[in-house]
């Protein structure tokens, strides 16, 4: 538990409430993969909620990953789902020892409380607990956001995995290998 909030299992009628996580940040950097290597651009954005579109473009395959005994755990705040993690339980296709860590996302008055990384430690352990040897992340570019994956121990894909680099090509794809 973290300052008034509980993890647990979300339930497949649960699923959607990801979207009422607030999305809200302002953005002030960006990584980039070039020459082998993640540089750090300006990029400035006011992010207020989430991209058009992406709820109807990512509901489905949340969906999918659930019904594939994708793990699901939510950090609620009473009854309001604050934050989300989600791990796919289906081997990655060109790395088939690496579990995707699909979605991990916390409402922006609850960042900065060490829920992403209580969110983390529990997918991690759910990845070590079926054999996998890691997660394969996705990241939107976001200076916050890659860093905090860094510091979890995650490192730049030299490769990255053809089906999800083609979904995401603007994301900085990283393995973190336990």
């Amino acid at each position: 538990m973290t300052m008034g909030t509980i993890i647990r299992p979300l339930q497949r009628a649960e699923v959607e409430l990801v979207w009422q996580i607030e999305r809200r940040e302002v953005v002030q950097e960006i990584y980039e993969v070039a020459d082998g290597g993640l540089h750090l651009r300006p990029q400035f954005y006011d992010t207020r909620e989430w991209p058009d579109g992406e709820p109807e473009i990512y509901t489905p395959i949340l969906f999918d990953c659930f019904d594939h005994d994708g793990v699901f755990l939510g950090a609620f705040a009473g009854e309001k789902l604050v934050a989300a993690g989600v791990v796919d339980a289906r081997p990655v296709g060109d790395y088939p020892n690496l579990r995707q860590l699909a979605f991990l996302h916390v409402s922006h008055d609850w960042r900065g409380k060490k829920l992403a990384l209580r969110l983390y430690q529990l997918c991690k352990d759910t990845v070590v607990g079926s054999g996998a040897e890691g997660f394969y992340i996705s990241s939107t570019p976001t200076r916050r956001t890659v860093e905090f994956y860094l510091r979890q121990g995650a490192k730049l894909m030299a490769r990255p995995d053809t089906t999800l680099v083609s979904i995401e090509p603007d994301d900085i794809h990283l393995a973190h290998w336990f």
